[in-house]
């Protein structure tokens, strides 16, 4: 059985059903760097050499994800055609063969469970759960990306996840702490909501705002001054559970913080700009202000994880600002 949007579209050919794995979006596996290094600083180093296991989660992660690109562009191929640069994706044009298209799926989903369950059990439930949130996210009856709100929430769940898997190559025998998970996933809620911000944007002005529904359904909901707002909300909490998890277990990282918010503030202003890098990650290596400041942020993370910094140990204790009595007034004899 075959199927596309566009009547007589050509045969797919292997090039096309390859680009539904999205392969070119491997860079996203950037977020279980920090868990792999946080894991190094905050626990125990396991006995042995780690880049077995970090070479082979890194490849179950990126099988799990491409797994999970395969049924997001197969199943919105019919959204996807009312977009303006969506509907040049092969499973729009071409004539695919579904059997094919969910045989591609089933091998990369087996590929990364297998590399994940060679790698230690925490790996193996991780790489599950990964694979879940893809399906809640793209497959009825759930299909969370159609609610407004929850779609940002459901698909920035893939963030604390990487870390997680990042963190489960040096100990498979914990996780990370609460605060940290909170604030990798309200930390890509805001980058996934500026995407929206930047894709609404971008079809109101190229195509018309009816045509938005009919690619989203949730940006039936949206509209530019509600996803400004969740904006905010998502990066105040991000800030929040991020000062939780450094003041309980590296004061150092708070030097991380003007870094972080540059780095927000920029990612923001880039979501405002018509035909915005933010509306597909992968072209993000354009922004060149933004790589010099991820640069920045990584080696600023380096470096407070690795140099103590006692004086800053004062900012966990409590101070009050003292007045002199005389700088009381006069006060009842």
């Amino acid at each position: 059985m075959s199927v596309s949007t566009v009547p007589l579209a050509p045969q797919g050919t292997l090039r096309d059903y390859l680009r539904l794995a999205r392969f070119d979006h491997v860079t996203k596996q950037i977020f279980i760097l920090p868990g792999i290094v946080l894991a190094l600083m905050l626990r125990e180093a396991p006995e042995g050499p780690l880049w077995p296991a970090i070479v082979l989660g890194l490849a179950a992660a990126v099988a799990i994800a491409s797994a999970n690109y395969v049924i997001n562009e197969w199943l919105d191929r019919a959204f996807d055609a009312h977009h303006p640069e969506k509907s040049a994706r092969a499973a729009v044009q071409k004539r695919l063969d579904a059997r094919l298209v969910y045989g591609l799926y089933a091998a990369l989903l087996g590929a990364g469970l297998g590399l994940a369950a060679a790698v230690n059990p925490t790996m193996l439930w991780l790489a599950a759960l990964f694979a879940v949130a893809g399906v809640a996210y793209n497959v009825q009856p759930v299909r969370a990306k159609d609610r407004a709100y929850v779609d940002v929430l459901a698909e920035s769940l893939n963030n604390p996840i990487r870390l997680m898997l990042g963190w489960a190559m040096v100990d498979p025998a914990s996780l990370p702490p609460v605060s940290l998970l909170l604030a990798f996933w309200f930390g890509g809620a805001f980058l996934m909501n500026a995407k929206r911000l930047a894709e609404y944007r971008f079809i109101v002005a190229t195509s018309g705002h009816e045509v938005l529904a009919r690619y989203r359904r949730s940006f039936a909901v949206y509209d530019e001054t509600r996803l400004s707002v969740a904006n905010l909300i998502h990066a105040l909490l991000c800030g929040f559970c991020m000062a939780v998890f450094l003041v309980k277990y590296r004061i150092e990282y708070v030097l991380l913080f003007p870094f972080v918010t540059a780095l927000f503030a920029e990612y923001y202003r880039i979501s405002l700009l018509m035909g915005s890098a933010a509306r597909a990650p992968e072209r993000l290596f354009e922004a060149r202000r933004l790589m010099l400041l991820t640069l920045a942020t990584g080696l600023a993370f380096v470096v407070t994880s690795l140099v103590d910094v006692p004086a800053l140990e004062r900012l966990a204790d409590q101070h009050f600002i003292e007045l002199p009595a005389r700088g009381m007034g006069g006060g009842m004899p």
